[in-house]
This record gives structure tokens, sequence and C-alpha cells, in this order.
């Protein structure tokens, strides 16, 4: 499949949700062109297209596949049904987008990795948080050696949204959205962030899980996790605590990470993304958002001037733009690939086992 200069991507949806609308605001700004999409069922699929601005609904997903005026497929469904939908796009011949967890299984995580290496295809996983400045700022920092000798990590992601027991989704549901909820859902963002900015690799972990309401108000016998707690050490010998929960009141998407290194730590908050906190013994100093301060990779991705906040939209507006580059030949720095969803699903597959058996669990494929 080859993408002309002249010639708009084409994309298809699959999906009508809210990560829909995301995925679709991002590919308008991206200057592609939204051709279809298809959703639970036909009634859905149209008022998803006439919602969002696309041109068309398809019926079903083997309609979508056969447009060929379709070049990638952005796949925004329950996480059971990605491994599936993204094959069978994949056997069609369009580039994949595909919302995380990648797959619920390692399994299938490793299938898809395979089918796209085989069929060339572009495949790509919307860990968005990686396209905030202040987050290639700070890896830039650690790549550069100015935090020195990386020493320990404390991580957090902490949403209310499933907060009390009248609080439900269909994430609850292992049917529909695997073993895990709370650490697939965001715990996988937030590991991928910790080895995306330290370039080092978590090698073991502990953990220990709660499911707080096993009743819901449309779902009983919950069992997937509202949060999770968990040690960890990394490849290079640093060690480090996360908390994820979806039951924190007050805490709407709180990503928060800070590293601990020899010489600085280094400490980002995506509810306050436009600054970046840098801890010494003698002069910490909160930098911004401002391009004449950044490294390269960070003022690229800063598409206002400084005191003109960015956010999450823009943030996933840079990851579909440069996973349509990618597309179209190139090689953008820092891209999130079915590879790292795959790391992803590991490590989630690695924080369950742990948190089942009360042992340290290292992860798949680290060597």
């Amino acid at each position: 499949m080859s993408i002309g200069a002249a010639s708009p991507i084409g994309v298809g949806y699959v999906g009508g949700g809210f990560m829909a609308a995301v995925h679709s605001r991002a590919s308008r700004a991206s200057r592609a062109r939204l051709v279809g999409i298809v959703s639970s069922r036909p009634e859905r699929s149209q008022a998803a297209a006439v919602e969002l601005g696309i041109e068309r609904s398809f019926d079903s997903l083997d309609e979508l596949l056969a447009d060929d005026s379709i070049d990638v497929v952005h796949i925004c469904t329950p996480n059971a049904q990605h491994a599936e939908q993204a094959l069978a796009a994949i056997a069609a011949g369009k580039h994949v987008v595909c919302e995380k967890p990648l797959t619920v299984t390692v399994a299938e995580a490793e299938q898809l990795v395979a089918a796209a290496d085989a069929a060339g295809v572009t495949a790509t996983v919307p860990f968005a948080y990686r396209f905030h400045p202040m987050v290639r700022e700070a890896r830039a920092r650690v790549a550069n050696g100015e935090t020195g000798r990386l020493l320990g990590i404390h991580g957090s992601y902490l949403q209310d949204w499933l907060l009390q027991s009248t609080d439900d989704n269909w994430r609850v549901d292992v049917g529909a959205g695997g073993e895990s909820r709370a650490f697939a859902d965001i715990g996988s963002h937030l590991v991928d962030l910790i080895e995306f900015v330290t370039g080092d690799r978590i090698h073991r972990i502990a953990a220990t899980k709660r499911t707080f309401f096993t009743d819901r108000a449309e779902h009983t016998g919950v069992a997937t996790e509202d949060a999770v707690a968990v040690a960890l050490e990394t490849t290079s010998g640093a060690i480090g605590t996360l908390l994820v929960s979806q039951v924190a009141p007050g805490r709407k998407n709180r990503l928060h990470l800070e590293i601990a290194g020899s010489a600085e730590s280094i400490g980002f908050d995506q509810e306050n993304p436009e600054t970046l906190w840098l801890g010494r013994r003698i002069g910490s100093e909160v930098i911004p958002r401002d391009t004449e301060q950044l490294h390269p990779d960070a003022a690229r991705l800063s598409i206002v001037p400084g005191g003109h906040p960015q956010g999450y939209q823009d943030a996933f507006t840079a990851f579909v733009g440069d996973s349509y580059a990618a597309i179209a030949g190139g090689d953008p720095e820092g891209l999130p690939r079915f590879t790292d969803g795959l790391r992803a699903v590991r490590i989630t597959a690695a924080v369950m086992d742990a948190a089942n058996t009360g042992r340290w669990v290292e992860i798949e494929g680290n060597n």
C-alpha cells in the first residue's frame, strides 16, 4: 500500500465510543480523510459517523476492510476484541492503530507482532503520554546522563471514575476487558512511560491487588482489580514502587512519575504537563515548556508557544501524526509500535501472576 503525497491517508475506525472520538480528532488534525466507521451495530455505526464527522458508516468490519480507500484502521473497541480485529485488518493489508491493552493475553500479542512484521504494515499502540513535550525532555535528560545513575522510581496512576459500587463499565467484565482491569487499562501507560523515559527495563516485580467492589450496578461477581500496588527492580539495579487505582477520590487522571538519579530527580505529572520538576540536593527547579530551554525532540512536539497550554489531545494528535508519518515511510523517534504493546501485555501478565501467587516474577522477554 502506498500513500501518495498528493492524497490524504484514508482512515477507518472500529468502535464508536470515547476513544473513537479522540482518535478521529487526531486524524482530522493530521489532515487525514475520515472514510468510514463500524461500531457494535448498524444504527450505532450510523450515529457515530454523524457525531464524529466521518464520511460513511459500515454494517460490518468485513465491509470496512474491503474498502480500498481505507489505508489505516484504528481499533477502538473493548480489549477482548482487539486481537481478532487487528489480525483481520492486517490480513486485509491495512496499517493498524490499536488501542491498549493491545490484547488480553501474551500469546495474542505475540501473534499480532508476528502478523504485522510478516505483512510489512505499520502497527502502533497509543501510548500517547510519550508525546507530552516534557516527557521527551525527561527522556533526553536521562539519555544525556544529566540524572546520573538510576537509583529509584516512584510512580502512580490514579483515577476515581469507578469509586462507588454504582459505577460500572464493560471494563469490569473479564470477558470484555481481560483478567486485569486497572493495571491493563492505565498501569500499562505507567510502565511504558517508565521504560521509555529511563531507557531501562523492569526486570522483576512483586504485587498485590484488591477488588473492593465485587458487585456493581450491572455486574456481579466482579473479579478484575480496582487497585494494584507493585514493587519493582530494573535491569540496571534500580528499585521502585507503583500504585495504580481507579478508586482514588478526587484523582481524575493523575499519572505521576518520579525518577531519582545520583545527580538529580525528575518529576512529571500528567495533570500538570507543562512543567518538569528537577530535584537536586542544592538548587531544585521547575522548568516550563519553553522551546528555548528544551532538547530538540521535546521542542519538536511543542506546537504552540510556551504559556499556551498543551494537553492530552495534543499528545494524542502527535502520536497519530507520527503513526501516519511512519505509514508514509518515515521513522519518527519514540513511536510506540506493536512490540511496545506486547511489552506492556507481558508486564501486565507478570503483575497478575505476582499478585495471584505472592511471589516475585521476572518479566518474560527481558533477554
